[in-house]
């Protein structure tokens, strides 16, 4: 049996520096990251979270992505729980290859995609060869 490391957990954020000020417990959100000749595009795994708690900002250089999740309400009392409840956190820097006045967000099934665009002057372009 083939043993894979790529095993799905959630991942409890180590707190450094400024977000020891942030309450309660939050999460490290997994991301893949897929570049493209236009864009790069970042899924974001936030089980829990609805689009109107995500919260995404650009500022200086860097892409802040947070999400709230609204706590679930259980009906009787809990048996067993495996399944931990927090908000999200994760920051990227962004290269100037990117167009930030462009990025776009959306959130489907607790899935955030990110799209960011390349600056039309670092996307590659076909130059024609005409003959002589």
């Amino acid at each position: 049996m083939n043993d894979q490391s790529t095993t799905a957990t959630k991942d409890r954020a180590n707190p450094t520096g400024p977000e020891r000020t942030r309450g309660g417990a939050y999460f490290t959100p997994r991301v893949d990251i897929c570049e493209t000749d236009t864009e790069l595009l970042l899924y974001a795994d936030m089980p829990g979270v609805r689009p109107d708690g995500v919260d995404l900002r650009y500022e200086r250089g860097e892409l802040l992505l947070t999400g709230k999740v609204t706590p679930r309400e259980r009906p009787g009392r809990l048996v067993h729980g495996e399944y931990e409840e927090g908000d999200y956190y994760r920051s990227f820097t962004i290269h100037e290859s990117i167009d930030s006045e462009k990025i776009e967000a959306s959130c489907k099934n607790g899935v955030v995609t990110l799209r960011l665009p390349k600056v039309a002057k670092v996307q590659p372009r076909q130059i024609k060869v005409r003959s002589e």
